[in-house]
């Protein structure tokens, strides 16, 4: 919250909140370490995977030791080791995927993905008030929020010229992973001249240049999927700021996408919505 400390009224809502938390990999571990340590009332964790190489490079809440992780899911590794943070916290795990009933006892749902070293945030917060501080005083804010869905479906050619092309690379993964019926993560080099094949297809559609999406990123999105370690605690910083902002009710959020190349270290908002 731009260096800020809380409020008392602040975090009485951060230390009533609960978060769910589904799919464990090394950047939600950053995560969920942030808002334990920030004092978040309670936090569910769900994943029922077990312990992967990939998961031992990038998690740094996974024990190294095997005779301590064997037979034991992700989520019940985290779980043991967040306590360690704040004992004040509770941290539970459910088994499965969450129930749409399950979903309404949360104030805040995170799902999150990251391919190699490009990390995006998506932020739906609805109808969304908070306080900021502006010339000494604070005043009362409010924003509204589109879908996800809603936002994907803006026509490419309305972006403005230095749009982020991890923007447009992200939505033609996004569709080759739906055509092909694939998981997140479930794509290699074999699949690029198919993945190209559909970039030009959908510039062409979306009246852009081609240009907007360049090969080099497209290919480095499809070779190596896995997380690129020194990045989980770039994102997973940022997206534990964005949550207790937006619990607390203090500070601008994002609105409404984040982006973060490694390859040149920046970061970039973009509001695709619509809306002032």
């Amino acid at each position: 919250m731009d260096g800020e400390e809380l409020t008392e009224q602040e975090t009485a809502l951060l230390s009533k909140a609960h978060v769910l938390v589904c799919g464990i990999t090394g950047t939600v571990a950053e995560f969920c370490k942030n808002i334990v340590l920030a004092g978040v009332g309670s936090l569910t964790l769900v994943d029922d995977r077990v312990v992967t190489e990939d998961a031992l490079s990038a998690n740094f809440l996974i024990p190294s030791d095997e005779s301590v992780y064997a037979g034991k899911t992700l989520t019940e590794l985290c779980r043991d080791s967040l306590k360690d943070f704040n004992p004040m916290v509770r941290v539970s795990v459910e088994k499965g995927l969450p129930s749409n009933a399950s979903g309404f006892q949360y104030n805040c749902i995170v799902i999150v993905t990251i391919k190699d070293s490009c990390g995006e945030i998506f932020v739906d917060l609805q109808h969304h008030k908070y306080s900021k501080k502006k010339n000494e005083e604070t005043i009362e804010c409010e924003l509204q929020y589109p879908s996800f869905e809603e936002s994907i479906s803006v026509p490419w050619k309305s972006f403005p010229r230095r749009f982020s092309k991890l923007y447009f690379a992200m939505r033609v993964i996004e569709r080759f992973e739906e055509a092909e019926q694939r998981k997140p993560g479930e794509l290699s080099i074999a699949d690029l001249p198919a993945v190209l094949k559909l970039k030009k297809e959908l510039c062409e559609a979306q009246s852009v240049n081609e240009s907007h999406i360049p090969n080099a990123l497209l290919e480095r999105l499809v070779t190596d999927t896995r997380e690129f370690p020194p990045v989980c605690p770039i994102i997973g910083g940022i997206l534990g700021q964005e949550v207790i902002k937006t619990i607390s009710e203090k500070g601008d959020p994002v609105k409404n996408f984040f982006f973060f190349d490694a390859m040149d270290g920046k970061g970039v908002i973009e509001d695709i919505s619509g809306n002032p």
